[in-house]
C-alpha cells in the first residue's frame, strides 16, 4: 500500500469547554498546508503550518514541533474503542496520514511529502487541553498507557502539502529509536531515557529537554 496523505488539517483560536485560553486544537481539512520551520518554541512563529493556530507557545510548536502527524489507521482504532467516529484532524494532527505507521518512525527519520521534507522528532504528550477537547474519561492517562501518539516533525525542507501526496521514506537511521519508545522515556522510564541521550540521536533542544529531567 502506497503511504499518501489522507487529510491536511489546520485550526484557529477558539475556546475549548472547561479550558480557560483559547487552543487552536480543533483542527478541520483544508485544500492544502504550507509548512515551513517555524524556528524556537520561544520566540518563534509558533506552528510550523502557515495560518494554524497555536494557543500555549509555551508547551507547543516550535522547530522540532513544528508539524503533527497522525495515522488514520490509529483513529480508526480509537474510534472503535471510543464507539464514535473520529474525523480525520480530532487528535489536532496537521497530516492524517494513509498506509503509514506513523508509531514505528525513528527518531531522525526523514518523510519527502510532495517538494517538502520532513523529519521524525518526537511523540506528542497529551495535555489537559487534548483531554477536554476529546471528552473522554480519563483521557489523557489512557492515550499514555496505550503509547502511541503520533509523531511531530520539524520541517527541513518547506513547500506545500496536500491531500493524496505520496510520503517516501528517504532516510531511516537505524537505530531502532522510535517515536514511542522517546514516548516512554518522556514519561519516566529512567532506563530508556539513559539509552537516548547516551545515543545522542535526538534533536539538540528534546536532548536538552530529557536529560533535565534526570
Amino acid at each position: 500500500m502506497t503511504a499518501t496523505i489522507r487529510s491536511v488539517n489546520a485550526g484557529s483560536l477558539e475556546s475549548v469547554p472547561g479550558v480557560r485560553h483559547p487552543s487552536g486544537i480543533r483542527k478541520r481539512p483544508v485544500d492544502r498546508i504550507e509548512v515551513r520551520d517555524p524556528g524556537p518554541k520561544h520566540g518563534g512563529l509558533g506552528s510550523g503550518v502557515v495560518d494554524d493556530a497555536i494557543g500555549s507557545r509555551k508547551h507547543h510548536g516550535g522547530e522540532t514541533q513544528a508539524v503533527y502527524a497522525v495515522a488514520r489507521e490509529e483513529l480508526d482504532l480509537w474510534g472503535k474503542e471510543l464507539g464514535r467516529d473520529l474525523p480525520d484532524g480530532m487528535f489536532g494532527e496537521n497530516l492524517t496520514t494513509s498506509g503509514l505507521d506513523v508509531d514505528d518512525a525513528e527518531v531522525g527519520e526523514r518523510w519527502r511529502v510532495g517538494l517538502t521534507l520532513l523529519e521524525v522528532c518526537g511523540p506528542r504528550v497529551p495535555c489537559a487541553t487534548f483531554a477536554a477537547h476529546m471528552g473522554e474519561p480519563k483521557w489523557v492517562r489512557r492515550f499514555a498507557e496505550h503509547g502511541r501518539t503520533g509523531a511531530y516533525l520539524a520541517v527541513r525542507e518547506a513547500g506545500v502539502i496536500e491531500r493524496d501526496d505520496p510520503i517516501e521514506v528517504v532516510h531511516r537511521p537505524g537505530h531502532g529509536l522510535t517515536v514511542p519508545m522517546f514516548f516512554r522515556a518522556a514519561m519516566g522510564d529512567k532506563e530508556l531515557a539513559e539509552v537516548f541521550l547516551d545515543a545522542r540521536v535526538l534533536p539538540q533542544v528534546e536532548h536538552d529537554w530529557l536529560a533535565s529531567r534526570r
